[in-house]
């Protein structure tokens, strides 16, 4: 499954379901998921899921690595914390499950008894006024 795949299905389905509100939202958190379960097991079989019922919308992803997430702790972060050099320009990532956790309603993961887990993340279709 690419990112790319998964996020169109997602916007597709979303529109059809009169999400749109939370399209930009889900898209963001699924390439991030994806992107993760890419980088946890390369040239591998990654599942994408994406439901709702009552609570929601749920985005679930499945990846065959054993190891569990383990999200960078949130802090505030400049430009020139960030180490931009050649060598060391790809040690700045690793925000993808902070994002995820602030764009979701709640997160998680979910061991598969098949092997590898499930990472999901809910969204809840209410609209929320801001006052």
């Amino acid at each position: 499954m690419s990112a790319g795949l998964a996020r169109t299905l997602t916007e597709q389905r979303l529109r059809k379901w009169d999400c749109f509100h939370l399209i930009g939202d889900a898209v963001q958190i699924v390439a991030e998921l994806v992107a993760n379960a890419a980088e946890a097991t390369p040239r591998r079989q990654i599942r994408f899921q994406l439901s709702r019922d009552i609570h929601g919308i749920v985005i679930a992803v499945w990846d065959a690595s054993p190891n569990l997430p383990k999200p960078k702790p949130i802090i505030e972060l400049a430009l020139e914390d960030l180490d931009l050099t050649e060598e060391l320009y790809d040690a700045n990532g690793g925000w993808g499950l902070p994002i995820v956790q602030a764009l979701s309603t709640s997160c998680g993961y979910t061991r598969d008894p098949n092997g590898g887990k499930w990472i999901w993340a809910r969204l809840n279709p209410v609209v929320r006024a801001i006052y």
